[in-house]
């Protein structure tokens, strides 16, 4: 083990005792003494946070240049990433965008729906959908 701040060893618990002690003077004398008793090793990992899926939902009320924008801006997506998420939402009705934690995700996910209405489609009334379920384990 690694010598800490003070020179004891790292991982270790130090217990200081008083005993006394005869041996000298035939009169009991406090004395101190430092006991060293070993921490049981941790095998444990860190627990690692749930991931979770940021889902974009289809619609029939935005374009394809209005999502390839939405995923350059908030999620740094190049045109061709966007281009191929529009085209998955469009085909099979749903896009995994981002797979993260699940306080980023719902970040994202309020992103989108903040992201505001394509200018492009006259009928547009606002944002797309999008929600976020956990990854499946």
């Amino acid at each position: 083990m690694a010598a800490g701040l003070f020179g004891y060893r790292v991982g270790t618990i130090h217990e200081v005792h008083t005993v006394a002690d005869e041996s000298t003077s035939g009169v009991a004398e406090p004395t101190e003494q430092t006991v060293l008793k070993e921490r049981p090793a941790q095998d444990k990992k860190p627990k690692r946070q749930p991931k979770y899926n940021v889902i974009l939902w289809d619609d029939q009320e935005h374009t394809v240049d209005y999502v390839v924008a939405m995923m350059r801006k908030l999620f740094g997506h190049p045109i061709e990433k966007g281009i191929q998420i529009a085209m998955q939402v469009d085909g099979q009705g749903r896009a995994i965008v981002l797979t993260t934690t699940k306080e980023h995700a719902e970040l994202k996910r309020d992103q989108i729906h903040a992201f505001g209405k394509d200018d492009l489609i006259a009928g547009c009334k606002g944002s797309m959908s999008a929600s976020i379920e956990p990854l499946p384990e």
